[in-house]
């Protein structure tokens, strides 16, 4: 098998269009230039949960409707760049941080309940 002859100038045997300085033309895909060609991720972005955060953020915990938040701002940004895994991870864990942000707003109520119902705390105490 026979190779082609050695050019100096194109160390590569490159035989397309050339872009500007002389180096070639990479077709653009979603992921930028020289990316994936004709690749586009399924549907629409994952939901950020950014409502969910902020009522947990007011109602529930706040340093777990913080984090709910941040991870909500995220989303759509890692989306747009192009990061899909990191932009559901982060839909994931906004929605996460928010649901435990819930569930430890309910766990106070419960021990608080439990505390006046055993006596051991009472309304004029708050």
């Amino acid at each position: 098998m026979a190779t082609p002859p050695h050019d100096p100038n194109n160390p590569y045997n490159y035989s397309g269009q050339e872009g500007a300085g002389g180096y070639p033309q990479f077709p653009s895909g979603p992921g930028g230039p020289g990316g994936p060609q004709g690749y586009t991720p399924a549907g629409a972005p994952p939901p950020n949960y950014l409502a969910f955060g902020i009522i947990t953020t007011i109602l529930c915990c706040l340093p777990l409707g913080i984090g709910s938040i941040v991870y909500a701002t995220q989303v759509n940004n890692k989306w747009q760049m192009g990061d899909y895994e990191g932009a559901r991870k982060a839909s994931q864990n906004a929605k996460s941080f928010a649901i435990w942000s819930v569930v430890a707003t309910a766990i106070l109520y419960v021990v608080l309940v439990a505390l006046m119902l055993g006596g051991v705390i009472a309304l004029d105490d708050f």
